[in-house]
């Protein structure tokens, strides 16, 4: 068994990983197999990095031939026994159930049941469309945020790399190995920024600044917008702009900005118990029975779920769930929700921070 150990000099992350877990409770782990399947594919490096007396190292464990899977397995676990958090890029769906699945097959006494864990994949991957990335490999991230990579070789390169090792140790493959490994390990320290974007759909945003805005649309028309000035906890690591459901964001370190259709127009409000109701055809409205009663019976009905609103003309906002009520519609069978501008809801600025937590959510999922 080869073993490799580096201290990253010089090396500073920006976002503040103790919000995941106590940093010297964090163990970074990725592996090296040559195929996908743990029992019919070998198991080959396990590499680690940790957080030691202020520098970030790493420690590689690599079997020098097939033989030596659990040598390699044991002392992964032996140093991981100190940590209790583990950090991964997809390992939820390989790494993790590859090493357990190798245990099971020698009959190795260990367990991941212990430890808790982190995958960052699985919190970044909800918002690839979002940040218009093709996809939300580590790579792809990583070239998202300008990180160079010494190794040149892909996954499925070091499987024949590997395979010539074993017949044939020489400087060259054994320095790629470890590298491609590490580099994997260094990158997932740094694409820990892209959790700023995880933070940005999962923390509390607050608004800084309201203000209602009037423009002209391509057509002249005259249209309203409000705009929702953020203040960010954590800095983007690139500038994003995106538009969704109507709405546009545009974030850039610290600060972001939501812009969403403000609509002038005459909407409904529908009660719920239109039992107690009666509809006025030719008023278009619907009146409570205790006040309807006073009404000519031939000029009133008994009111419908369908017809059972009052009309309102006013600034309205555009909402996917109920947020805040009461809430407006269209028609009865709308799937459209609104709420009031009012000018009470203008001052309060707790509820714009929650309603720009809603939009932003929403503009992440309808991709």
């Amino acid at each position: 068994m080869k073993i490799s150990e580096e201290t990253i000099e010089n090396f500073f992350i920006s976002y503040p990983l103790d919000r995941l877990a106590p940093l010297e409770r964090v163990l970074f782990i990725d592996i090296e197999t040559t195929g996908f399947a743990a029992r019919s594919s070998y198991l080959y490096l396990i590499g680690c990095c940790y957080y030691l007396a202020g520098k970030w190292r790493t420690i590689q464990w690599m079997a020098e031939n097939y033989d030596q899977e659990p040598e390699i397995l044991n002392a992964f676990f032996e140093f991981a026994k100190m940590y209790r958090y583990l950090v991964h890029f997809n390992g939820n769906n390989f790494d993790l159930p590859y090493i357990a699945q190798k245990c099971e097959q020698y009959s190795l006494p260990h367990s991941l049941d212990d430890f808790e864990g982190i995958d960052l994949y699985r919190r970044i991957s909800p918002y690839k469309f979002f940040l218009r990335l093709p996809n939300c490999k580590q790579k792809t991230l990583e070239q998202f945020l300008g990180i160079d990579r010494k190794d040149v070789f892909s996954g499925g390169e070091l499987i024949g790399i590997y395979h010539d090792y074993v017949k044939n140790p020489t400087e060259f493959s054994e320095n790629a190995l470890f590298l491609h490994n590490a580099d994997d390990l260094k990158g997932m320290l740094e694409i820990l920024p892209m959790l700023a974007y995880y933070d940005l759909f999962n923390r509390p945003v607050r608004a800084k600044k309201v203000q209602a805005n009037r423009y002209r649309d391509v057509n002249g028309s005259q249209r309203a917008e409000l705009i929702i000035m953020l203040a960010l906890d954590q800095p983007l690591p690139k500038p994003v702009m995106t538009n969704a459901n109507g709405c546009f964001f545009r974030g850039e370190g610290t600060e972001a900005t939501l812009k969403i259709p403000i609509y002038e127009e005459e909407l409904k409000y529908f009660y719920s118990n239109y039992q107690d109701y009666y509809y006025l055809p030719t008023e278009d409205v619907a009146l409570h029975k205790s006040v309807g009663d006073f009404v000519d019976k031939e000029h009133r009905i008994p009111a419908s779920a369908a017809n059972c609103y009052t009309r309102k003309f006013s600034s309205y906002l555009p909402q996917w769930d109920i947020l805040f009520e009461p809430f407006f519609k269209r028609d009865y069978k709308s799937r459209e929700f609104f709420f009031e501008l009012t000018d009470d809801l203008k001052r309060d600025r707790k509820a714009f921070s929650d309603y720009a937590s809603h939009v932003l959510n929403i503009m992440a999922s309808t991709y």
